[in-house]
């Protein structure tokens, strides 16, 4: 399970996601997913922390760790607690090289994209793009 790569935990989630046939049943999945996601510690909850472009408060905090990333997060809002934590449960322990080159193609799939509010799909980009970036600084410090 440690050592998944990233495309198996996408295929892990589409296949979770492909479970329930209902988009409220998916919503209330993605809840308890928030319920589980590891979370930040409360000195790392400051703005510098905060994702923007996300409606909601977002924070994310990446820790560089034998040439991987580690996230924690935390959020205001139940379902965005939910899309951050699938998105750390996918790039987490991962080295930066593999994060930054790495197409998300579970948000299509499960259909994500398509079923968020146009304000949550921004912020889903806009999570993405924090992330990313947060891998392409540990990449160039490292490198």
């Amino acid at each position: 399970m440690e050592n998944q790569t990233i495309n198996q935990k996408q295929d892990e989630i589409i296949e979770e996601f492909s479970m329930f046939e209902e988009w409220m049943d998916k919503y209330e999945y993605i809840i308890d997913l928030g319920k589980h996601l590891p979370l930040i510690s409360a000195e790392y909850k400051i703005d510098n922390n905060l994702i923007n472009g996300c409606q909601s408060k977002v924070w994310v905090h990446a820790e560089y760790k034998e040439g991987k990333i580690f996230f924690t997060a935390d959020s205001d809002a139940i379902i965005t607690k939910g899309i951050i934590g699938l998105l750390i449960r996918t790039l987490s322990g991962h080295t930066p090289e593999e994060i930054v080159n790495t197409e998300l193609y579970f948000i299509d799939k499960t259909g994500l994209s398509e079923h968020l509010s146009p304000t949550r799909s921004n912020g889903l980009t806009a999570m993405v793009k924090q992330l990313k970036m947060y891998a392409m600084v540990f990449k160039m410090k490292n490198s």
